[in-house]
């Protein structure tokens, strides 16, 4: 058994990405014990799968200089996470095109597409929605991680076959004491201009959470969740300024690997993280987390599993008062083991749609 999986690696500087690579991979290894798996993504080329630029991609489909179908054709699976949130146009209809045409090549090749647990949508154009429509139609198996990408799903004309919840939490759970209290996850993205929030308003407000967090005797750890690289979306310029403003009174964390977020975000009491994928770590290892939202990834996802917690930047009048709230809310510890219990139900349905495929 062998099996591809698209847009996910366990070298991504996005540690979402390698949760998603982590991920797929166990609830892989769960239906198919030994299968065999190779990654494919962006910034990690494979000479069959020329993905530089579209123009690439179409003369490789046409030409099978590098062997492209052959290539696509040898694997049993593929995989598709569409890097958990692009099944949408709202990253740009160049990224989205891309992923279809893969998508569709591998289907040509005779290889079953199997679009994993993830978003789906929104899509804002005429051709986005044909694109999704016409790549959701081929798929072999489709499954959304939140029902409001199953009703979106219909919407485009091809309702999915499994409705299930995101892979990070087939991830094994580390054995860690809880030695940190609150870890907050400060976002890159959301610093810098952006097309979710304002950036000046989010700047803002984490600042004034850090300050208020410490000023109420909790201590702080500040935890990067997309490393450094030569990408401006990175938390590392985020996470350095605050800690400038606070002095020498928290702890910054830059870890090296999955498995060290994963180990932090269990040491915690709490988590409040504006990567969605920090969040979701968290409630996968038994730690409450405050998501700050800024999409629609985010509360869907969150809700189908339980848990309400979660603060939009895009909405909130007073998100640092929305936190604290939660934080002295009784039993917010408490409702996480319901999270993963409703979890392991809804993977075990992506499990069943796996097995029946293959």
């Amino acid at each position: 058994m062998k099996a591809l999986v698209l847009w996910a690696d366990s070298h991504s500087p996005n540690l979402g990405v390698r949760s998603l690579a982590a991920g797929t991979a166990a609830l892989v290894a769960q239906v198919w014990p030994g299968c065999e798996i190779v990654f494919h993504n962006f910034g990690r080329p494979i000479r069959q799968l020329p993905v530089g630029r579209f123009r690439s991609l179409a003369r490789e489909r046409v030409t099978g200089r590098h062997g492209m179908q052959r290539w696509l054709g040898n694997f049993d699976v593929v995989i598709d996470t569409r890097s958990g949130d692009s099944f949408t146009d709202i990253y740009g209809l160049r990224r989205l095109s891309m992923m279809c045409a893969v998508a569709e090549c591998a289907t040509e090749a005779g290889t079953p597409v199997v679009l994993g647990p993830q978003t789906i949508g929104p899509f804002d154009s005429r051709r986005g929605r044909r694109l999704a429509g016409f790549s959701l139609r081929r798929a072999a198996l489709v499954m959304a991680r939140d029902s409001e990408s199953a009703r979106y799903a219909v919407k485009l004309g091809r309702p999915v076959d499994t409705l299930t919840t995101d892979v990070v939490f087939a991830i094994p759970v580390p054995s860690v004491a809880h030695t940190r209290d609150v870890v907050l996850n400060a976002s890159g993205l959301l610093w810098q201009e952006n097309s979710h929030v304002d950036s000046e308003r989010y700047r803002h407000t984490i600042r004034r959470l850090l300050r208020t967090l410490l000023e109420s005797g909790r201590e702080v750890s500040l935890l990067a969740h997309v490393l450094d690289s030569p990408s401006s979306d990175n938390d590392l310029y985020a996470v350095r300024s605050l800690a400038e403003s606070a002095g020498s009174s928290v702890e910054v964390i830059e870890p090296t690997s999955l498995e060290r977020s994963r180990a932090v975000v269990a040491s915690a009491s709490v988590v409040i993280g504006s990567r969605m994928h920090a969040c979701l770590n968290a409630l996968s290892v038994g730690v409450p987390a405050i998501p700050l939202a800024y999409s629609r990834k985010f509360a869907p996802l969150l809700e189908d599993l339980g848990w309400a917690a979660t603060v939009d930047m895009r909405t909130a009048e007073d998100p640092v008062g929305e936190v604290l709230a939660y934080l002295d809310a009784p039993g917010l510890a408490s409702g996480v083991s319901d999270v993963t219990e409703r979890a392991a139900v809804s993977l075990q349905r992506a499990r069943l749609g796996l097995r029946a495929l293959v």
